[in-house]
């Protein structure tokens, strides 16, 4: 899995490299995360507008919008991912071998009082 997520990463981030959205930009600028993640936020923001409201999206109205905005949610984070040098193949894999184990996400702790419930 790690290896097809960094191939993901690599394709999207040259896609956007190509396309000119790193053009005079760098990640060590001040604020160029910072705004990178907040375009990721805004994706997010939009997947949660069209399920509110379940929308069909306007450039690919053969799809929900939910679906293509945690779509561009995605490549906006391999996009940044990669513009980083970050192994977020890795990082997933290591994330979800630790989440496997950890008894908050356990359903029987979650469902105590108190437990996470989302």
């Amino acid at each position: 899995m790690k290896n097809e997520i960094n191939n993901l990463v690599g394709f999207c981030h040259k896609a956007y490299f190509d396309a000119g959205w790193w053009s005079g930009v760098s990640v060590s600028q001040p604020y160029v995360v910072p705004t990178k993640l907040c375009l990721v936020h805004s994706e997010i923001s939009e997947a949660m507008e069209g399920h509110r409201k379940d929308l069909m999206d306007d450039h690919l109205p053969n799809r929900k919008m939910v679906e293509v905005e945690l779509a561009d949610a995605v490549i906006r984070i391999f996009d940044l991912a990669g513009a980083m040098n970050l192994d977020l193949g890795g990082a997933i894999e290591d994330k979800m071998k630790y989440n496997k184990n950890r008894s908050d996400h356990k359903l029987n702790n979650r469902k105590k009082a108190g437990g996470k419930s989302y």
